[in-house]
């Protein structure tokens, strides 16, 4: 039986998903002129700037069948969508690039985690070696904004602009209240040691438990130390009088005050900032600066990797299910495929395989990890983690044979958990539904969501959950050459950032994707090497016909109509996609 859930949100979706058969039409209309122009080859002159807003939610790649229209309440226009692979390839080819001069960042709001940020910022810092300029601007930065424009030659911002520099917080969305309310019962199975394993807990409890609270002050903490680190570095500021500032709200109030301590070098108007763009380039105001956008110079910029042997890059992103996934999910038979492909690709010397999961099925995860193992016995299988690599994102990782995390990576939650909503009280009470059966087995009923599992149904659940738990710390333990008591240790669900786990051995490496290429080009004895990314993009056409992508731009629709409230509709979805056992981390909103 379908969950309630699942229902409730469908009906939810039903109105966006009207919408997008509209949509669709008017995209299809359109499609041939926005391909035409966006396959028009750019061309690149001298003294070009290439121009970041990243003010969007950040992909791992460029995708080529995201038209990236922007609906604003009347018209669509298209936006700059690059993926983080274009905008890496991008930074390190300008770096080169005799027609780039510089980069000029305009950042108010960055879509993307504090770790890809590092990565972007770290290439950023490489690009620097080449002499060329980077500038920043903004009316307003936001914190994440800031801590990427800290690495500039020089930060502008608004005469009466605010730099919001507050420190880190995080926010949980909790059921229990409203489930007492509609009389909803959610059957909760975890390991009795998984005290750390706190993503069922807003089914139970009205705020966070002592150790969920623990493990996310460390986060936060670990997080925070590493911006707050690297911005004293860029900027020459005491990381005491950061968080003086970030306390007093100093910055957010008083532009002068953040000037008058470095944390920019100059309060201007735009026009004064296009007039410091032409002085650095020596040209005059009358001219008109040429600014290249990510996804334009993608298409143009020079050669970065020219070999005969090639390493596969594979992309793993989302929350993971079984069967299929799409663009926003890792589907344990898709993401197999994908990765028994490269396997069995003869010019693909090593794979690196890029993971940004919070994870999800136990069941997905194993199915996925087991191609990895045999990947990894016939090339070299190297893991750069994202965003997060956790729980069924670590266990997919396991098997590879070397891991690279960001310091801000959030990884480890090693642990598992079954949920099984009981809404007998909801359809009796509420609804004034009742429920009769018959059956030929005693447990024949196993899995209704129309009464309660019953004590035996229970101790088969968490018997098998912990079972689970013991496959998951075993394998750990096995793959990482690591003691299991130890591993259980480290486990229990508990998150930990990148610079936590490489000092308890849960990954090897700090560094992002393009040290991951570097170590897996030098482990298959490539000198020179091409890239080829995996899994194939569709025809745009096929994509936009697929009733999950029709599903994927009615999402799309939603988070730009309701900006950073859709995280709350993002949270109830995630509810919906919980069932059965799960190795999946926590949700939470970081600010």
């Amino acid at each position: 039986m379908k969950s309630f859930f699942k229902t409730f949100l469908a009906s939810f979706l039903g109105s966006a998903l009207l919408l997008v058969a509209v949509f669709l039409v008017l995209i299809i209309s359109i499609v041939s002129s926005i391909i035409s122009s966006s396959d028009t080859a750019v061309s690149v002159k001298p003294q070009s700037i290439l121009y970041m807003t990243l003010d969007y939610e950040i992909p791992e790649r460029t995708n080529s069948n995201n038209l990236g229209l922007v609906f604003n309440g009347s018209t669509f226009k298209v936006s700059d969508n690059a993926g983080m692979n274009d905008i890496l390839n991008n930074i390190k080819a300008a770096s080169t690039d005799p027609n780039i001069s510089g980069i000029f960042l305009e950042l108010s709001q960055i879509g993307t985690s504090t770790a890809n940020i590092e990565e972007i910022r770290n290439q950023l810092i490489e690009f620097k070696k080449s002499g060329k300029f980077i500038i920043s601007y903004a009316e307003t930065y936001a914190q994440n904004a800031y801590y990427l424009a800290s690495v500039a030659d020089d930060i502008y911002m608004f005469p009466d602009g605010v730099l919001d520099i507050h420190g880190m917080s995080s926010q949980r969305v909790f059921y229990k209240h409203l489930f007492d309310k509609l009389d909803i019962e959610m059957q909760i199975i975890r390991p009795a040691n998984n005290k750390f394993k706190s993503a069922v807990e807003p089914y139970f409890l009205d705020k966070m438990s002592d150790a969920n609270r623990e493990q996310n002050t460390k986060l936060l903490s670990s997080i925070w130390e590493t911006m707050c680190n690297d911005i004293s570095e860029s900027r020459g500021i005491d990381v005491e009088l950061i968080n003086k500032m970030a306390d007093d709200l100093t910055l957010m109030f008083e532009p002068e005050t953040a000037l008058k301590n470095n944390f920019i070098d100059g309060l201007m108007y735009r026009d004064e900032i296009i007039a410091e763009l032409h002085k650095l380039l020596n040209t005059s105001n009358s001219n008109k600066l040429n600014l290249i956008k990510n996804t334009q110079y993608a298409k143009a910029r020079p050669e970065l990797y020219n070999g005969d042997g090639n390493i596969g890059i594979i992309y793993a992103s989302g929350q993971i299910i079984d069967g299929e996934g799409d663009d926003t999910t890792i589907g344990g038979v898709s993401l197999s495929k994908t990765i028994r492909a490269a396997r069995k690709d003869k010019n693909v010397k090593a794979i690196v395989m890029r993971v940004n999961s919070p994870g999800g099925s136990a069941l997905a995860s194993e199915v996925i990890r087991r191609e990895v193992e045999l990947a990894a016995k016939e090339k070299p299988f190297i893991v750069s983690m994202g965003s997060y690599a956790a729980s069924g994102g670590y266990w997919i990782s396991s098997s590879s044979d070397y891991i690279f995390a960001d310091p801000t990576t959030l990884t480890g939650s090693i642990g598992v958990f079954g949920t099984f909503p009981n809404l007998k009280g909801f359809m009796n009470d509420k609804l004034g539904l009742t429920f009769d059966e018959v059956k030929t087995n005693e447990n024949a009923d196993f899995g209704t969501i129309t009464k309660p599992m019953t004590s035996y149904q229970l101790n088969m659940m968490q018997k098998h959950v912990t079972e689970t738990y013991d496959d998951f710390i075993t394998l750990v333990s096995n793959t990482r050459n690591i003691r299991k008591t130890f591993v259980d240790s480290i486990a229990q669900g508990r998150v930990w950032s990148g610079s936590d786990a490489i000092e308890i051995g849960l990954v090897d490496e700090l560094g992002g994707i393009e040290e991951a290429i570097a170590y897996a080009a030098t482990k298959a004895g490539l000198e020179s090497y091409s890239i080829k990314e995996f899994p194939k993009q569709e025809d745009i056409f096929e994509s936009l016909l697929k009733t999950d992508k029709q599903e994927y731009y009615a999402k799309t629709i939603l988070k730009n109509k309701l900006g950073d409230k859709v995280k709350y509709f993002e949270a109830l979805e995630r509810l919906n996609e919980t069932e059965g056992v799960q190795a999946l981390m926590p949700l939470y909103f970081y600010n």
